[in-house]
């Protein structure tokens, strides 16, 4: 996790990177080789589709948003005033964050910190 204080004294928290689970895919894929070789590559394509966006994605936290950036560049921003509901899927090992805004439902699988994230979120709405 990483704090940086600006001039306006708004807080931002960068959620490190976590490999866990495109590297479970890869490595789940080896022993699916020797039963199902094109289901293996499908889960081995996509673990490594996952890696990659694991190590070019950035998610922050600012005092008003949930932004993704690629490299230095902002590609998409979630304002909070917009959100309804969130959720973590499958505590003991997360592996999807979901959120609801008005107009949208969006899943992202957890490429992130899960511990710092839920930390994050707690002060946001939520329906369970």
């Amino acid at each position: 996790m990483t704090s940086v204080q600006s001039s306006t004294q708004q807080q931002t928290v960068e959620l490190k990177p976590s490999y866990n689970l495109p590297f479970a895919l890869i490595f789940g894929a080896i022993p699916i080789a020797f039963l199902q070789p094109w289901v293996s590559l499908a889960i081995a394509l996509f673990g490594l589709f996952l890696l990659v966006q694991a190590i070019t994605l950035r998610l922050q936290f600012t005092d008003t948003a949930f932004d993704i950036y690629r490299s230095e560049k902002l590609i998409r921003q979630f304002p909070y005033s917009d959100w309804q509901n969130w959720r973590i899927f499958w505590k003991p090992v997360p592996i999807l964050f979901y959120f609801k805004e008005i107009n949208s439902i969006h899943f992202l699988p957890i490429l992130f910190d899960p511990k710092i994230l839920e930390t994050c979120l707690e002060p946001l709405p939520r329906k369970d």
